[in-house]
């Protein structure tokens, strides 16, 4: 079973994104901020991360910079999952390690299935 880590600060939607993961059979653990995802990493070891870029208290780029400086964090594929999508360009979020961005303003519960499973 793929082990996702969900970062997601807004509770309602990482229940439903987790819930939506689980059923498609993947192992879900959320983080609600930076500081408990860098937790996760270290006692969940994901196969995946599902970042949201705007977290409360940092956003998703100290984090990307964060899993960055070490080679066994470096190598897991991330997933941006953002309001924002249209402000990125995905050929300079490849040195952060981002696979895949995924729009929030138009995803459907499949996109981000779809999405992970592109990157496993």
């Amino acid at each position: 079973m793929t082990r996702v880590l969900l970062v997601e600060d807004d509770a309602w939607l990482a229940e439903v994104e987790a819930g939506v993961l689980t059923g498609a059979g993947f192992e879900v653990q959320v983080a609600p901020h930076a500081p408990a995802a860098i937790d996760l990493v270290d006692s969940f070891q994901p196969e995946v991360i599902v970042l949201d870029v705007l977290l409360a208290g940092s956003t998703a780029f100290a984090l990307l910079n964060e899993l960055q400086s070490y080679s066994d964090t470096a190598m897991v594929p991330i997933i941006l999952c953002t309001n924002i999508a249209d402000q990125f360009d995905a050929a300079k979020l490849k040195e952060y390690g981002v696979n895949r961005v995924v729009d929030k303003t138009t995803m459907h519960p499949d996109d981000l299935i779809a999405a992970v499973r592109s990157v496993v």
